[in-house]
């Protein structure tokens, strides 16, 4: 009786070249009418767009989660994988593609699982007698041979799926799995050899497999739907022989036609979510194992370069094209290596490659680069060889290909705002300047540089991994702003998310900040809304979250917190015309914060060390509110609250020296009156922690006023001197704390001081100083670095 005829099944390791290639040649001999490729089905509307001419790979179909909580998954696709060069020859030969794996939904609501339990009872079905000829890795591993008796029921359970593959290469003599891969699959070259060892490996890999875990349940119930799918292409009118089904080596022994499929009452008990799909752009990094993408591969730059040789006919010459790419990284550099050493390199990864009577595979040619490019250094080469084997190369749709409305609202901003040129894998700087730009005609260009602030600024409440703000290099410039841009697929996929707060950017921000104020409890949080509010551009979130800031200000009496929050309302209140927003109903606000904030100080200032660090940085942040807003704070009130805590003996000493120095810094502290408190704090008797905690205090600010007063160094240099061991020893914690920020320019003006103190000339002080620390003094320096002074 003859064998009815059956699908072509083809395993692939997804992102193979060498799957890739072989697949097309299975192809052009099949010359299928279907195409069944792994893949959730209800990604078929996307297939004239994944193989269009305007596409450029590496790119992912993303599924996502409509309602909370989110839920995401990317399906990669490079110009070297199997599916992606499966969809392109049935474009070229008019043939029908599709995929046919779970839907999204399905795989989304799969993620929703915490119970550990299988979706539907699905039975593992048999291992193929073809399998079982020879001895199997599953044998092999255990130790036993193709003679040996079945497993029985009781046999412990196979390792997990990465310990299995560390073992396959062991087993090998491979260092690691994916030299495995590539020596013993990416470079078989003869027609069938490849198809047959897929095969072979992904029944062996089923032999190994525990399938009572929940990804094994997972693929029990992936097998019987792609099984549906086959036979429902079978029902749909085409012959089995002339349908090519493109699938995982793992998954591939399975979807046969004799096998049982899954039933409408199966279908129909798979938990599911809400869910759409959409084409994204992906990249390299995102697809290398460096980003944690565990069905990549970690060096998609160099199976590119692989797929393309292959493709040309030019495999043999892989090695020197590697190579040579990776010579001219190194040149670019400025590391010069010449074409002699390229060839040696090439030399001698072939050498190395002999040995297992194979190609170089990618770990030949690296190490033949770290030996003779980079002359035994891997630091050497390092970069280069990231450039070559992972690359910073990113796809491309075209604009507006099965977007979500935000998305399209995200691009048309970056078109309107000229920030196109930006988007791309590699960082760029971005300098803005907020004012108005009066050489220019329009009001949109006129203001260009603020409403990209404001873009930017959405884009960094909504988590958008785009830009990150940096540091600006005029201090004090309101006006001035410097972003980096960089972008990622991780940025596209957050855009996508936020697709769930609103239908455009402003709509999901307003959404965002009204979320976050619903479930604030804190002024300083509210307060650092409303300026968010602001750099956004958005008016009603700052007047919703003023009002919240008014109602959880009437109770609160948290120093630390009504500092940070009148801090952040001064900010706004400075730049809201420069952001053209209308600051006013925010100044009684900001006076009602001030008043509570310094009447709120001395309680704040009974505390411990740990607790008094807050309180200084309150204390930095209201002192400099009362600067910046003369006429509408009541400034004499916080000057009295000052000269309190500075003349304090009962409060923490850290915060009394550190309004000192403020006070001194605002000229309201003679010398006359520096001396009699620096001879009060620091005379001997005075224990160290209140002595030296004080001096650490005075010295977090203004430190050149300090430098030029020798009056104070006397009074440190006499009190330090009148501390026993176990004192000074306590004393050592806060002046280390207190010269550590001191830059080498201030430490050697201090030197010079107590040089004079002490009837040194200064210039006898620069040489001492710079008098090379012999071994003793060394030894001493080393343990005192090792030593903990928070345990004295």
């Amino acid at each position: 009786m003859s064998r009815p005829s059956a699908p072509h099944l083809f395993g692939v390791r997804h992102l193979s070249p060498a799957a890739a290639w072989h697949l097309r040649r299975l192809l052009d001999r099949v010359k299928p009418k279907l195409v069944l490729i792994e893949g959730s089905d209800d990604a078929d509307e996307l297939i004239p767009h994944i193989v269009s001419p305007r596409s450029k790979p590496p790119i992912a179909f993303l599924a996502y989660t409509t309602d909370a909580p989110v839920r995401t998954f990317a399906y990669p696709l490079a110009n070297y994988s199997p599916e992606y060069q499966a969809l392109l020859w049935c474009r070229e030969h008019r043939v029908q593609a599709r995929f046919m794996d779970l839907p999204a939904s399905v795989f989304l609501g799969l993620m929703d699982r915490d119970d550990g339990a299988a979706v539907v009872d699905i039975e593992p079905p048999p291992t193929p007698e073809k399998a079982r000829e020879q001895p199997t890795l599953a044998q092999k591993l255990s130790g036993r041979d193709g003679d040996a008796e079945e497993v029985q029921p009781d046999t412990p359970p196979p390792p997990g799926r990465n310990s299995l593959y560390e073992r396959v290469a062991e087993l090998a003599g491979e260092p690691d799995y994916e030299t495995y891969w590539e020596r013993h699959f990416e470079q078989l070259d003869a027609d069938g050899q490849y198809e047959e060892a897929a095969r072979t490996y992904g029944a062996e890999l089923r032999a190994l497999e525990d399938f009572s875990t929940p990804r094994a349940a997972e693929n029990l119930v992936r097998e019987a739907y792609m099984r549906r799918k086959i036979r429902q292409a079978v029902a749909d009118g085409f012959p089995p022989e002339q349908i090519v089904v493109v699938t995982g080596a793992f998954h591939a022994p399975v979807l046969n036609l004799e096998q049982p499929a899954m039933t409408d009452e199966e279908l129909a008990r798979l938990r599911r979510r809400p869910a759409k799909i959409t084409l994204m752009p992906y990249s390299f990094f995102k697809l290398s194992s460096q980003s944690g993408y565990g069905a990549g591969n970690h060096a998609p730059a160099y199976f590119e370069l692989a797929w393309n040789a292959r493709h040309a006919g030019r495999t043999p010459q892989l090695p020197t094209l590697f190579l040579t790419q990776a010579t001219r990284e190194l040149r670019a550099s400025g590391t010069f290596r010449s074409t002699a050493e390229v060839i040696e390199a090439v030399r001698l990864a072939e050498t190395m490659a002999a040995m297992r009577h194979s190609q170089p595979t990618l770990r030949e040619l690296r190490d033949a680069a770290v030996t003779l490019l980079g002359q035994g250094d891997p630091a050497v080469v390092r970069e280069a060889l990231l450039r070559v084997e992972i690359g910073t190369a990113i796809g491309s749709l075209a604009q507006g290909v099965s977007q979500t409305s935000i998305q399209e609202d995200f691009h048309r901003e970056l078109d309107r705002l000229k920030l196109e040129p930006f988007k791309t894998p590699v960082k760029r700087d971005l300098e803005l300047d907020l004012r108005e730009n009066r050489r220019v005609k329009s009001t949109e260009a006129a203001f260009l540089d603020l409403h990209r602030s404001g873009f930017l600024h959405r884009l960094e409440v909504l988590e958008v991994p785009f830009a990150r703000k940096q540091a600006v290099r005029q201090d004090g410039a309101n006006w001035a702003e410097r972003w980096a841009l960089q972008w990622t697929p991780e940025a596209e996929i957050a855009v996508v998310e936020a697709v769930l707060l609103g239908e455009t950017l402003e709509l999901a921000v307003a959404f965002r900040l009204k979320q976050r104020l619903e479930a604030c409890t804190s002024i300083a949080d509210a307060a650092r809304i409303i300026r968010q509010a602001c750099e956004c551009g958005l008016p009603g979130s700052m007047e919703l979250a003023r009002q919240t800031l008014q109602r959880l200000a009437s109770d609160s009496s948290d120093f630390p917190a009504l500092a940070a929050a009148a801090r952040e309302l001064s900010l706004v209140l400075r730049f809201g015309d420069l952001r053209q927003i209308d600051p006013e109903p925010l100044k009684p606000l900001l006076e009602q914060l001030f008043l509570e904030a310094a009447l709120a100080l001395g309680s704040a200032s009974t505390c411990d060390a740990a607790a008094a660090r807050p309180v200084l940085e309150g204390v930095n942040d209201l002192n400099r509110v009362a600067l910046d807003h003369t006429g509408l704070i009541d400034e004499a009130l916080w000057l009295t609250e000052l000269q309190k805590l500075a003349a304090a003996d009962h409060l923490n000493p850290l915060l009394s020296g550190h309004a000192c120095a403020v006070l001194l810094e605002r000229g309201l502290i003679s010398n006359d009156e520096l001396a009699r408190e620096v001879s009060r704090r620091l005379s001997p008797g005075i224990p160290a922690d209140l002595g030296a905690g004080w001096f650490e205090g005075l010295s977090q600010r203004n430190r050149y006023a300090l430098l030029t007063r020798l009056v104070l160094w006397e009074q440190l240099a006499g009190y330090v001197a009148s501390l026993d061991d176990d004192q000074f020893k306590r004393a050592l914690v806060f002046l280390r704390r207190a010269f550590g920020e001191f830059s080498p320019a201030e430490k050697h003006g201090i030197a010079e001081n107590l040089g004079e103190i002490w009837g040194v000339h200064p210039e006898q002080v620069g040489e001492a100083l710079g008098v090379e620390l012999n071994e003793t003094e060394k030894e001493k320096l080393a343990e005192l670095s090792d030593f903990n002074f928070e345990d004295l």
